[in-house]
């Protein structure tokens, strides 16, 4: 009986180990501040943060192949049609292992109205804390502070909260 608890307490210490290691290599880098970074957008323009100084940016790296990235688009292009009007961007990064056609076919399918980047080289994906798992998303506010950073599907009760207070009032409010 002991030799068999001892077995499970070690391998009850190998999982937490393992289960930290996988943490620490598929999550993100917490960030304070946006890295300075340039986006290569699919339509030929080079877009940067520097640029967008001023107003809230949504970042969002997803895959062609992630259920969830697709699932969560549609939210995604509603926020921004709502939202753009007053200040607000939202750029789309596919990740550097999703082909450049499949990422044009799915944009003009899924009729994405924000700018969607190629990180053919990862760069992009490594200054934002070496992003690995899609889909994942940083809120920047006005002044390149990362207010939110999420692997996994947003709440996005919660972002159209934070932007609201992050946007000047539509006409009306």
């Amino acid at each position: 009986m002991k030799l068999k608890l001892k077995h499970v307490s070690i391998g009850l210490v190998v999982l937490m180990l393992l289960l930290s290691i996988g943490y620490h290599w598929f999550v993100p880098k917490k960030l304070q501040t946006a890295p300075e970074v340039n986006f290569s957008i699919v339509d030929g323009r080079s877009l940067s943060l520097e640029q967008l100084r001023g107003r809230p940016v949504l970042v969002a790296f997803w895959a062609t192949t992630c259920e969830s990235c697709i699932k969560e688009m549609p939210h995604l292009i509603e926020l921004y049609h709502d939202l753009s009007p007053r200040g607000l961007e939202i750029i789309g990064v596919a990740m550097a292992y999703d082909p450049p056609n499949q990422v044009m076919e799915m944009r003009q399918r899924k009729q994405i109205p924000y700018p969607v980047a190629l990180d053919m080289q990862g760069k992009v994906a490594s200054a934002f804390g070496d992003v690995r798992l899609t889909p994942t998303t940083f809120l920047i506010d006005s002044q390149g502070q990362v207010v939110i950073q999420k692997t996994g599907m947003l709440n996005m009760t919660r972002i159209r909260h934070e932007l609201q207070s992050m946007l000047p009032a539509s006409p009306g409010e």
